[in-house]
């Protein structure tokens, strides 16, 4: 399949998308449309500063824990612990709503 083909397939007719955030209420929104329009962008916008934001706090981590770095206090521990969890809870989130837009493989040998 060209790129666009396994675009179209992956954003397109597999049921509503899960967006990226989540109601007032805390339960998910969902989207559908054809994966084209203003909030599909919107929505692969905030998903790419969500992973990118996530990257940025493994490598903060790992400079802390790094052998011989600094000591810090147990409040920052305790803040980045939290920020930690709030990114993996945003990079699951990502990962469960691109993976619910993968083409089952007999679906994809079929348009193929």
């Amino acid at each position: 399949m060209r790129r666009r083909e396994l675009y179209d397939a992956a954003s397109g007719g597999r049921g509503p998308r899960l967006l990226p955030w989540t109601s007032p209420e805390g339960k998910p929104c969902y989207l559908s449309s054809d994966g084209r329009g203003y909030l599909s962008t919107l929505a692969d916008s905030i998903e790419t500063v969500q992973l990118d934001t996530g990257e940025d706090l493994l490598g903060y981590a790992r400079g802390i824990l790094a052998p011989g770095a600094k000591a810090v206090s147990g409040i920052e521990y305790r803040w980045l612990a939290c920020r930690l969890t709030e990114a993996l809870t945003d990079a699951l989130r990502v990962a469960d709503s691109r993976g619910q837009r993968i083409p089952e493989p007999d679906e994809a040998a079929d348009d193929a």
